[in-house]
C-alpha cells in the first residue's frame, strides 16, 4: 500500500516510505513547499512577504540541485540503477527549476490600486511542480535506499561464504586464520544491520531484526568454541552435533535478516506471529463495540465464533501441567462468564433488530459493557498467571543449579550424572518454553510478541546444546576447550534469562499503561568520580554500545586463541595478554548489562589498573629483535610505540571526569579496542622471538 511523504496525502508519491531517514529527509522539503502553496489563495503580497517567498523558492531550488548531484553520483557508481535514478534526478531538477521560476521576483506584477505585488498567478503550475518534485525526490531516496539493502546482502553473502569455509576446515591453524576474517565480516554486518534496524519505521520488522541480530551475536562466540572443540576432538559425536546446531542457527538468522530488508516472504512467515489471546480480546471487543453504531455490522454467528476462538486459545493456560488448580478454575469461570454475557448481548441485539431500532438500545448498551468487562477480566487473570509463573521461574532458575551440576559432572567425566542433570535441565527448558508462549499471549504489542517468540526459540535450541557440550566434556574431562565451550553455552542460557526478566518488565509496563520500550535493556550509570546518575540510553546509543561490545568480545577471543599457540604458557606476556582479554570480556558483558562491572566507575577503575604498558617491557633486554627481518622489526617497534601511547591515553582518560554520555562511549571501550588490536598484532612476533630465546638457551 502506497503512502505519501510524511503523511501528506496532497503530494502522494506512489512510493511507500519504509525508513526514518527517507522520511526525515523529506520533512523539510514538504514544509517549504507547504509554505509556498499556502500563499496561493492570497495573490497580493507585500515586498517583505514576497522576498521571503522568493528566498524559500530559491532555497528549494538550490537544495534540489545539491540533492540531484548526489543522486547522479550514486547512479554513476551503480549501473543497475542508472536509468531509473537518472530519470528521477531529471524530474527533480525540472521541478526545482519550475518552483524557482514561479517564485522569481522578476515574474511578479505590481498592482495598479495599492502598489502591492501579485505573484503565483499560475496556481496550477505551482501545485503540479510541487507534486512532481516530491514524487521524484522520494523516488531518488527510495532508489538510494536500495544501495543500502544491496550492501547488507553483499555483506551477508561474504559471511555465508566464510561460514562455509569455517565449517569445512580440518586444521586448527586454518580455522584461526579464517575465523579472524569471519570476525571482521561479522562486525561489518553488525554495523550495517544495526543502522538498518534503527532506521526501520515498522516496529514489528525492527523487533524481528533485533531478534535475528541477537542470535548472530551470541552464535558468533558459540561458533568459535564449538568449532575449536570439534577440531580438538574430531571423533566426538556430541561435539559434532553441538557445532552443527550453531552453524544451522546462524544461517537461519542470516536468512531472516535478508527477508526483513528485502521484504521477501518465506514459507514459514505465517508462523512468526501465532494468534495471541491479547489480539483476540482486542478484536472481539472492537466487534462488540461496533454494534453501537451499526446493528447490522456483523452477524451474531460471527461474534459467537470470535469468542469461541478466543476461549480455545486459553487452553494453552488451562491444559498446562504447571497451572495450579485454583488458576485453572478461575480461567474457566471467567470464560463461562464471558459466554453468558455474550449470550445476553445476542438476545438484546435480536430484540433491537426486531423493533427496527436505528442504534443500540439501553439493554443492548448494558450488555455490551458487561461483555467487554468480562473479557477484560479474563485478560487480567491470564496476565496474572503468565507473569506470576515467569517471575517464579526466574527466581528458581537464578540459582543456576542444573548448570553448575552439569559443569561439575562434566569436569569429573561422570556421564551418568550428566545424563541425570540433563533431564533436569530439559524439564526447566520445557517450563521456560511454555512460559514464553503464555507471555506471548498477554504481551500486548506485536514487537513484544516477537521478542517472546525469540525467547521461546532460544531456550528450545540452547537447552540441547548445553547438554551436548556437557556430554563432550564428560567424554574429555581434561579438555580446556571442551570446558570453555560448555561455559559459553551456559552463559548464553543465563543471558537469555536476563533478557526474559527485561521482557517481563516490558510486558508489565504495557499492561499498566507505561508504553516506554527498552529495545535492548542497556542501563548504564554515566558518572564522574564524584557523582553517579542512572541514564537510559536511546536505541542508537544502545546499538553503538552493542557494536563495541561485540568487537571487544571477538578481539578478546582472538587474543585467547593466539596465546594458546605459546609453548610457555606461564610466560609474563601470556599471562598479561590473558588478563587484558579478560578485562575486554568484562567490558563486553558490561555492554549487555551483565557481569561484574556495574557502573562506569567500575569501568574506569579497571582502566586505571591496566598493566598493558609493561606487557612488552621485557622485549628490549631479553628478546633478540635483531633476529627478525627488517620489515618484522619495524612492525614490532611501531606497534610497541602505539601500545605505550594508547595505554597512557587510557590511564589518563580514566581519571578525567565524564561530560555526557557520548564521552563515556568514546573514552574506555574504544581505547581498549585499539589496545587489543595492537596486542593481537604483536603476539605472533613475540611468540617467534620467545621460541628463539628458548632455543638459544638450550644450545648454550
Amino acid at each position: 500500500m502506497a503512502s505519501s511523504p510524511c503523511g501528506n496525502s496532497n503530494f502522494d508519491s506512489g512510493l511507500e516510505i519504509k525508513t526514518r531517514s527517507v522520511e526525515q529527509t523529506l520533512i523539510p522539503l514538504v514544509s517549504q513547499i507547504t509554505t509556498l502553496i499556502n500563499h496561493k489563495d492570497k495573490p497580493k503580497k507585500s515586498e517583505r512577504t514576497l522576498a521571503a517567498i522568493h528566498r524559500v523558492g530559491q532555497a528549494v531550488s538550490v537544495a534540489v540541485g545539491r540533492f540531484v548531484a548526489v543522486g547522479e553520483a550514486i547512479a554513476a557508481e551503480n549501473q543497475e540503477l542508472k536509468d531509473e535514478m537518472g530519470q528521477a534526478c531529471f524530474e527533480a531538477r525540472r521541478a526545482g527549476d519550475a518552483i524557482a521560476q514561479l517564485t522569481d521576483v522578476g515574474s511578479a506584477l505590481p498592482s495598479q490600486s495599492d502598489g502591492r505585488v501579485t505573484v503565483f498567478s499560475d496556481r496550477t503550475g505551482m501545485v503540479k511542480a510541487a507534486r512532481l518534485l516530491l514524487s521524484s525526490v522520494t523516488k531518488v531516496l527510495v532508489l538510494a535506499d536500495r544501495i543500502v539493502i544491496k550492501q547488507i546482502i553483499t555483506s551477508r553473502n561474504k559471511v555465508l561464504v566464510t561460514l562455509d569455509h569455517l565449517e569445512r576446515v580440518s586444521t586448527f591453524q586454518e580455522f584461526v586464520q579464517i575465523f579472524s576474517q569471519f570476525g571482521n565480516e561479522m562486525v561489518e554486518f553488525a554495523h550495517l544491520t544495526g543502522d538498518r534496524q534503527n532506521d526501520l519505521k515498522d516496529e514489528k520488522k525492527k523487533a524481528r531484526m533485533a531478534a535475528a541480530r541477537a542470535v548472530l551475536e551470541k552464535c558468533t562466540m558459540m561458533l568459535l568454541t564449538a568449532s575449536k572443540t570439534c577440531l580438538r576432538h574430531p571423533d566426538c559425536e556430541s561435539a559434532r552435533i553441538n557445532k552443527d546446531a550453531v552453524f544451522h542457527r546462524m544461517r537461519c538468522a542470516l536468512e531472516q535478516v535478508i527477508e526483513i530488508v528485502t521484504e521477501a516472504r518465506s514459507c514459514g512467515e505465517n508462523k512468526i506471529l501465532p494468534a495471541s489471546i491479547y489480539n483476540g480480546i482486542k478484536d472481539f471487543k472492537s466487534s462488540v463495540e461496533c454494534l453501537r453504531e451499526n446493528l447490522h455490522s456483523l452477524s451474531p454467528q460471527n461474534v459467537d465464533s470470535q469468542l469461541e476462538a478466543l476461549v480455545e486459545r486459553t487452553e494453552d493456560f488451562t491444559d498446562s501441567a504447571y497451572t495450579s488448580h485454583e488458576q485453572r478454575q478461575a480461567i474457566l469461570s471467567l470464560c463461562q462468564l464471558a459466554r453468558q454475557d455474550t449470550q445476553q448481548l445476542m438476545h438484546a441485539w435480536v430484540e433491537a433488530q426486531s423493533v427496527h431500532a436505528k442504534e443500540a438500545t439501553e439493554d443492548m448498551e448494558v450488555a455490551i459493557l458487561k461483555t467487554c468487562q468480562s473479557v477484560s477480566d479474563l485478560r487480567r487473570e491470564l496476565h496474572k498467571v503468565a507473569v506470576g509463573r515467569a517471575s517464579d521461574l526466574l527466581k528458581v532458575h537464578g540459582e543456576q543449579l542444573p548448570l553448575r551440576a552439569l559443569k561439575a559432572a562434566g569436569a569429573e567425566g561422570n556421564l551418568e550424572a550428566v545424563a541425570e542433570y540433563s533431564r533436569t535441565l530439559t524439564e526447566q527448558k520445557e517450563q521456560l518454553v511454555e512460559t514464553c508462549r503464555l507471555l506471548c499471549h498477554v504481551s500486548g504489542t506485536e514487537p513484544l510478541e516477537i521478542t517472546c517468540i525469540h525467547a521461546e526459540e532460544t531456550f528450545h535450541v540452547i537447552g540441547p546444546q548445553i547438554i551436548s557440550a556437557a556430554q563432550t566434556l564428560a567424554l574429555h574431562p581434561s579438555s580446556k576447550i571442551a570446558k570453555e565451550n560448555l561455559e559459553v553455552f551456559c552463559e548464553a542460557w543465563e543471558s537469555q534469562l536476563c533478557d526474559m526478566a527485561l521482557l517481563l518488565r516490558e510486558i508489565n509496563d504495557v499492561f499498566e499503561g507505561r508504553r516506554g520500550v527498552c529495545v535492548c535493556g542497556f542501563f548504564f550509570s554515566l558518572s564522574n568520580l564524584k557523582t553517579a546518575k542512572a541514564v537510559k540510553l536511546d536505541a542508537e546509543e544502545q546499538t553503538s554500545m552493542a557494536k563495541l561490545g561485540l568487537e571487544l568480545r571477538l578481539l578478546s577471543s582472538d587474543v585467547d586463541t593466539e596465546v594458546e599457540k605459546w609453548e610457555e604458557q606461564e610466560h609474563d606476556i601470556v599471562r598479561q595478554s590473558q588478563s587484558l582479554a579478560s578485562m575486554a570480556y568484562n567490558m563486553y558483558l558490561f555492554t549487555r548489562g551483565e557481569g561484574l562491572l556495574k557502573t562506569t566507575l567500575d569501568l574506569f577503575h579497571q582502566a586505571e589498573v591496566c598493566t598493558s604498558i609493561s606487557i612488552f617491557a621485557s622485549l628490549s633486554p631479553s628478546f633478540p629483535l635483531f633476529q627478525l627481518v627488517d620489515e618484522e622489526k619495524s612492525v614490532v617497534m611501531t606497534e610497541m610505540e602505539k601500545l605505550v601511547a594508547l595505554c597512557q591515553q587510557l590511564q589518563m582518560g580514566a581519571k578525567t571526569p565524564v561530560q555526557g554520555k557520548t564521552a563515556t562511549f568514546q573514552k574506555v571501550p574504544i581505547l581498549r579496542l585499539c589496545i587489543l588490536t595492537v596486542v593481537l598484532s604483536l603476539l605472533p612476533f613475540c611468540n617467534k622471538l620467545n621460541k628463539k630465546v628458548i632455543g638459544t638457551e638450550q644450545v648454550s
